[in-house]
């Protein structure tokens, strides 16, 4: 991680404010409204209330694993196991938030623990695109950012499970696919805009991380596999990039 850090050159001075953390994240708010009703839609079917979703949306705040969670609650899962599954899904962001951290090494324990709280693969691909533009990055800014994203998350799950009570089965829409979808047309995005050379690359990784999966998925749980799986197969994208 100290590598990726290194990675990004020497920066302005200036500091960004809160409010250039918000319009930032203007741009992102569209996947986040969209996910976030078909979240809400899908919590609703799963037998939680409205308050429910809300509470989910706030102490959870991981689309990914919301979604994953009203699956379990809906087949009746035990408590300890929809606990270890949101851990090990949300492992991820140790990853992330490690990258950032160089970033905000100034600040105290208490600001960098509400800034890692609330970041996402969102917000983090936000963070790192601007300082790969050479820009700075500041507490103040990626507040802006996370808050706004929070704020806007909370109210499109509950918007979402409000609008549950007219949708009786959201698997029949589709509803229950919209965060994998959301990752589908990322990659196909990203896809479009890199060179030959690097459609090779990732093409390699995406057939390693296959591979890894079938042969992990042998030994470990499939949450875990997937897991492990992402960190051998970044570790060789890493080492393998040219």
């Amino acid at each position: 991680m100290v590598d990726t850090y290194k990675a990004f050159p020497e920066q302005e001075t200036s500091s960004p404010t809160f409010l250039e953390g918000v319009k930032d994240c203007i741009p992102t708010l569209l996947g986040y409204i969209s996910i976030g009703i078909a979240m809400g839609i899908v919590g609703l079917s799963g037998g939680l209330s409205i308050f429910q979703v809300f509470l989910l949306s706030t102490f959870v705040y991981a689309g990914s694993s919301q979604f994953i969670i009203c699956a379990m609650i809906a087949a009746s899962s035990p408590i300890s196991a929809i606990i270890l599954t949101t851990f090990i899904v949300n492992l991820r962001h140790l990853l992330l938030s490690s990258v950032l951290a160089p970033k905000f090494t100034s600040y105290s324990l208490w600001k960098n623990l509400g800034i890692g709280s609330l970041v996402t693969d969102e917000s983090f691909g936000v963070a790192i695109i601007k300082l790969a533009k050479k820009h700075p990055i500041s507490d103040r800014w990626m507040n802006g950012l996370n808050l706004t994203a929070y704020i806007v998350w909370i109210i499109s799950c509950t918007v979402g499970a409000y609008l549950g009570g007219w949708i009786p089965d959201p698997q029949i829409l589709g509803f229950d696919f919209a965060l994998t979808s959301m990752f589908i047309a990322l990659l196909i995005l990203q896809l479009q805009t890199i060179t030959p050379s690097k459609l090779k690359h990732y093409l390699f990784l995406m057939l390693m991380m296959v591979i890894c999966m079938l042969v992990l998925s042998s030994f470990v749980a499939s949450s875990l596999a997937v897991i492990l799986s992402t960190i051998i197969v970044a570790s060789i994208g890493v080492m393998t990039d040219k």
